[in-house]
């Protein structure tokens, strides 16, 4: 039984939207799991101990919207070990939109099924960096049917997505959708413009009548809806609302005002859409934290939420909230050295990015001193001491 201490908490965050900051108390991680919030446990009872000296203490972030295909490789930007490098953004868990960038992806019915169980079976088993990616949803194409979809649940399939199949017209695919949520699979929709050559845009009429369980990238992915149809799939639907950072910050902006108007912050869910055309973004999620935070008016902890707890109950997942009993999957951040800001969630409301010193995946350590973000005004302090893990930045 392996049992950590965290102490020294200056901030607690715990991604629950209902109530996102909590008492700084000690924290008490077994087995990869935290078991207590508030506990009684000393230095002397565990086998690490983790100080976090001060510093904000927060669920690692989930990116909704992730491009992955099989491995640690994207095939649009060429890249390698991009997931690694993601969680050194803050980032423990992503969950794919289908695996779309798979150059010769299938699009009959017994490729497209084959890809999805693959791609699920992949992930189930390698995680990069330590990250965990939910994926092998299910590309919908107008050659699956029920018994197909009923057949891809029960080989552990949950997830799909619908706009990039072989439609004449988008409304067509409104019995693979239903299809796929009768089966229990959670359908995810494009939303906007045609974000690659062979997509076709999806309009506000086409999501009203689709009625999928997510708008996809509802701020663009990277063309948004026009206001009046943004206006509608937030007031008059119950989607998930999804906002990446590869959208429009403009309509990110007026869809935070939509959400406020009319109390829809329990169905917002943020993402990187990345890689795409618009890179790899090691910093997307926390990016789009820091904006929505700085120029949107929302709270941290809000944002911070969005992020995490929102993801974790919309998506099903058991991350992205502190917990007993859930994954301690964990970030310790604070101001970047030097910035004007006092704590972590101070530089995010001024639209800084945080300093992250320690990234925690099911309770161990996966980076130290992030590669990525500026360095932590206070940084995490390990007992007994532990070397870099591979891929963390180095003093130089």
């Amino acid at each position: 039984m392996s049992r950590t201490l965290v102490t020294g908490i200056g901030t607690l965050l715990t991604g629950d939207l209902d109530a996102p900051v909590a008492e700084p108390e000690d924290l008490l991680i077994v087995d990869g799991l935290i078991a207590e919030l508030g506990t009684s446990a000393r230095p002397g009872d565990v086998d690490q101990v983790i100080d976090a000296q001060g510093a904000t203490v927060a669920p690692g972030l989930i990116d909704s919207h992730c491009h992955v295909v099989l491995g640690d490789y994207t095939p649009r930007q060429t890249a390698v070990g991009f997931l690694a490098s993601y969680v050194h953004g803050g980032i423990t868990s992503v969950v794919s939109p289908g695996e779309i960038h798979l150059p010769g992806r299938p699009h009959d019915a017994a490729g497209v099924k084959a890809l999805a169980v693959l791609a699920q079976r992949s992930w189930s088993e390698y995680r990069p960096g330590g990250m965990k990616v939910n994926g092998g949803a299910v590309v919908l194409e107008p050659v699956l049917t029920p018994d197909d979809f009923k057949e891809l649940a029960s080989l552990g399939v949950r997830y799909a997505k619908f706009g990039f199949g072989r439609y004449a017209d988008p409304a067509d695919g409104l019995a693979q959708v239903k299809a796929a949520q009768e089966a229990g699979i959670l359908v995810t929709c494009h939303s906007g413009g045609a974000s690659i050559p062979g997509s076709k845009p999806i309009t506000t009429e086409h999501l009203l009548s689709l009625a999928p369980d997510v708008c996809g990238h509802l701020n663009g992915g990277p063309t948004s809806l026009d206001a009046a149809g943004l206006r509608t799939i937030v007031a008059e639907t119950e989607m998930a609302l999804q906002l990446v950072q590869a959208g429009n910050l403009r309509s990110a902006i007026e869809l935070v005002d939509l959400v406020r108007e009319h109390g829809a912050g329990h169905r917002v869910v943020l993402g990187s859409d990345t890689p795409t055309g618009t890179g790899t973004m090691p910093l997307g999620v926390l990016k789009t934290v820091a904006e929505l935070s700085s120029l949107a008016g929302v709270e941290p902890p809000v944002a911070w939420a969005w992020a995490t707890g929102n993801v974790s109950r919309i998506y099903g997942l058991a991350a992205g909230v502190l917990a007993p009993g859930r994954p301690a999957d964990l970030v310790v951040m604070d101001a970047p050295w030097g910035a004007q800001a006092p704590d972590a969630l101070g530089a995010l409301a001024r639209g800084d990015i945080p300093g992250i010193s320690l990234v925690l995946i099911d309770g161990e350590i996966k980076a130290l001193t992030s590669r990525n973000t500026p360095a932590a005004a206070r940084k995490a302090r390990i007992t007994p001491e532990v070397p870099e893990p591979p891929g963390s930045a180095h003093v130089c």
